[in-house]
């Protein structure tokens, strides 16, 4: 899965997702869910654009809003078919910009967190969805889910069994605006990246710290 993961909004985003403006410049450490996080979607001029939603998605037809967070992550393997999901995979993908993502090891002494990014630290697109639901009092909130693989690769899978899906940036269009096969072939593909991961401290476990510290390599 994927429970909290790091954020930094820069100009390298701009770039790397083929942007035509940034419109705004935060950045997370300790990203976790129910907040908001940027998000990357095709708009309705063919552009791409960068967008603040909830990390939760909430389906256009729930009754309550605290679904949201049983929904943080969708599985690769289901997104066409459960209910949550099914329409979001055919209408609303987008992707998450991450610089890196959070995982715990399980040892004798407790669990340990585990940073993973790109050997190069550059950016990475997470797959995802999201959906727009309305509350009772009229408000439209959009919010996004983080698609996981079928299986962790060689450097995530000491740490579990499953992680976010990397998209290729060649992949970029066809999964924000190809068909439904094309998008179904993303799902299915392995993203030539070169991760690596260490540990880092504690402080990780607790959303409100969110600084630097938290990526920093521990013994």
């Amino acid at each position: 899965m994927c429970g909290r993961y790091v954020s930094k909004i820069n100009a390298d985003i701009e770039r790397h997702f083929s942007l035509k403006k940034v419109p705004f410049d935060i950045s997370s450490y300790n990203v976790a869910p129910g907040g908001n996080v940027p998000v990357v979607r095709g708009a309705e001029t063919g552009e791409r654009e960068l967008v603040l939603m909830r990390w939760g998605l909430i389906p256009h037809w729930a009754k309550e809003e605290r679904i949201g967070y049983k929904m943080i992550n969708a599985r690769a393997e289901t997104v066409d078919s459960k209910p949550a999901f099914r329409q979001p995979f055919k209408r609303h993908r987008c992707l998450i910009p991450a610089n890196g993502f959070y995982e715990w090891r399980k040892t004798q002494s407790g669990k340990v967190p585990y940073y993973i990014r790109l050997k190069d630290e550059s950016v990475m697109g997470f797959a995802g969805l999201w959906d727009i639901w309305t509350n009772p009092d009229g408000e439209r909130i959009e919010s996004c889910t983080i698609i996981t693989t079928t299986a962790a690769n060689a450097v995530v899978q000491p740490l579990h069994d499953r992680m976010p899906l990397i998209v290729a940036p060649d992949d970029y269009g066809v999964w924000l605006a190809g068909d439904l096969d094309a998008a179904s072939e993303v799902l299915g593909l392995s993203s030539p990246v070169q991760l690596e991961a260490y540990p880092v401290s504690t402080r990780v476990n607790k959303p409100t710290n969110d600084d630097p510290g938290c990526i920093e390599r521990v013994a």
